[in-house]
């Protein structure tokens, strides 16, 4: 008697090619997001904390780099520095992890730099070196701020197609440094570059966004009118574009408020941009960067979403071609590393490429 074994085939029996040419897709998608915040980042630095009268008035409408030498600010070098430890720990990530890694890579480092850090990231590093831990390392007046935000583009990008984990880690990542909106201001960026990860259509990457941070929230209530203000401008052919900046910025941002880093003010700016460029990579980064209040976290933001959604490709050559190795004078511990080797190390490795390193 013959017996005949048959099987199914698992995913490692994928015909070679179909598998290289999903990777390919995954990583080139992870290359437009996380050089889109980069920048998004270079972009928008020299126009941070200003008016959009004050950008005006300077340099009229800012079109491209306005800087002799872009470069990158802490948004970018704090994306590196909590993509490194996600590649490290990946979906197993923990407090204690993060914990660990703010003090061998920053707090416990005896050396200058911080240049640019953000209140949130100077709070938690006062807090680490008293000796606390978290999560009271993160009780200090600005847990609200978007410095959480401004490196959850990372998370996203490993958990493509999954935001609610994306947002899961992100959170894990922030209890270190920020709490309340400004946690929720990270998950909604991470869930929205997971969303643009896999697809293909800016109103799902809204909607990732809001699913993953409570309806009666600030950070969602931001994201909707900026969303819904965008919508209706674009939908309004009389409109220019310095009125639909107006009336984005009108519908979110505190005026009168100090502080230009509020999580739900700069991820309603970013996704609205967003939304009002209808993805497009150039329109939605410039309109962040023309906004003007926090504009370098706000411009990384939306470039991060509109880069992951239209891949590296959708970024303008000479922008990409200006982003080099970060320069750590903000982080020093992350000098000469470069956000395309992060994106990299974030998504899979292709058949060759693994048995190249086998």
């Amino acid at each position: 008697m013959s017996v005949r074994l048959e099987c199914t085939p698992s995913a490692d029996d994928t015909p070679r090619p179909q598998r290289t040419a999903a990777t390919a897709a995954l990583r080139d998608r992870a290359r437009g997001a996380l050089l889109g915040l980069a920048v998004g980042d270079a972009l928008g630095a020299p126009a941070e904390n200003m008016k959009p009268s004050q950008i005006r008035e300077r340099w009229g409408r800012i079109e491209g780099f306005v800087a002799d030498d872009p470069a990158g600010t802490d948004d970018t070098e704090y994306a590196i520095f909590s993509g490194l430890l996600l590649a490290d720990h990946g979906h197993d990530l923990t407090v204690d992890h993060v914990e660990a890694a703010w003090h061998a890579w920053i707090a416990d480092r005896d050396e200058a730099g911080f240049k640019g850090a953000g209140f949130s990231e100077r709070g938690t590093l006062e807090n680490l070196r008293r000796g606390l831990a978290a999560p009271i390392t993160a009780q200090h007046r600005h847990a609200w701020s978007d410095g959480l935000a401004m490196r959850a583009a990372p998370f996203g990008v490993y958990a493509a197609g999954r935001p609610a984990e994306a947002a899961r880690l992100i959170a894990i990542d922030g209890t270190v440094s920020h709490d309340g909106e400004g946690i929720l201001g990270g998950r909604a960026v991470a869930a929205g570059v997971a969303a643009a990860m896999v697809g293909h259509h800016p109103d799902a990457v809204v909607q990732a966004a809001l699913s993953v941070v409570p309806e009666d929230s600030w950070t969602a209530r931001s994201l909707h009118r900026a969303v819904a203000t965008a919508r209706r401008a674009r939908r309004d052919p009389d409109r220019t574009q310095l009125s639909v900046e107006r009336a984005v910025r009108r519908a979110v941002v505190i005026g009168g408020y100090p502080w230009t880093d509020l999580a739900p003010e700069a991820v309603g700016l970013a996704f609205g941009a967003f939304a009002a460029a209808r993805g497009d990579f150039r329109g939605a980064v410039l309109m962040a960067v023309n906004m003007g209040r926090d504009a370098d976290t706000t411009a990384a933001v939306a470039g991060s979403l509109a880069g992951a959604l239209g891949g590296a490709g959708a970024i303008p050559a000479d922008w990409a071609e200006s982003i080099g190795p970060v320069r750590g004078s903000c982080l020093p511990s992350m000098a000469g590393r470069h956000i395309l080797d992060l994106a990299d190390r974030l998504t899979p490795a292709g058949p060759d490429e693994a048995e190249a390193t086998a």
